[in-house]
């Protein structure tokens, strides 16, 4: 017998099927739920109400809110950055950064201010981990993000590492205002769509919900117990 065969897979799995009283099934049948409340959590907002919504929740999780259009991200962030007193940060590889003219503000905040700035290297991870875990400030756009519970969802990949959320003292997460949903069930339903259609999905999605925070047996809540202290979200305007 070869080691780690299955013996009897096929008896095992007829005497199941014959102990519930039906044929054996060669796959599994999504049920038709009756009930399907998930879908009706902020059914109906607008883009404009959603985004009050997530700025409500974003008083909830303690992070900091800021709202601004593609011509003024670049102050913004700039803004954002001197407030963490950032001297060091680190940035996703992402062409977002050049789409919405954020490459320019770190550009000049690196020539004019002294600010180190460091952009993730597929190529060179490990580098990339100890820059992140020794920045102030770590930034990158979000790919989704949730009104309800304030969770930026982040799709990591190439370029897009996750320790430049998790690892740097502070977070910005820039929230295109396009891409706000009302809750996790929109995001997952889209993941499970594209694998559907045969697309590849980012072996690791990331929810961020504001700082690092942790609580214990008493429920005391302490912030910044295993990554970022302070979070900054910034949705722009980009429709």
């Amino acid at each position: 017998m070869t080691k780690g065969a299955i013996q009897h897979k096929e008896e095992f799995l007829n005497n199941i099927a014959n102990k519930l009283g039906r044929e054996r099934r060669e796959k599994v049948i999504k049920p038709q739920w009756n009930h399907q409340p998930q879908w009706n959590v902020l059914q109906g907002k607008s883009q404009d109400e959603l985004v009050d919504v997530l700025e409500k929740q974003c008083t909830e999780i303690h992070t900091d809110f800021v709202k601004t259009n593609q011509s003024s991200l670049g102050e913004e962030v700039a803004r954002v950055i001197e407030g963490y007193r950032g001297k060091s940060v680190v940035t996703w590889d992402d062409p977002r950064f050049e789409t919405f003219g954020l490459q320019a503000t770190l550009e000049g905040l690196e020539s004019k201010h002294g600010v180190d700035v460091f952009q993730w290297d597929a190529e060179n991870g490990r580098e990339s981990v100890r820059r992140a875990e020794q920045a102030d400030v770590g930034i990158t756009f979000s790919d989704a993000a949730l009104a309800e519970s304030g969770t930026a969802v982040l799709f990591s990949g190439k370029g897009k590492g996750r320790s430049v959320s998790l690892l740097p003292a502070n977070y910005i997460a820039i929230i295109p205002k396009s891409t706000i949903v009302p809750r996790m069930s929109q995001v997952t339903r889209e993941i499970h769509q594209r694998v559907e259609g045969g697309d590849l999905v980012e072996s690791c999605v990331n929810f961020i919900t504001g700082p690092s925070n942790s609580a214990d047996i008493e429920m005391n809540n302490v912030y910044g117990v295993h990554g970022p202290v302070q979070a900054t979200y910034i949705v722009v305007k980009d429709r």
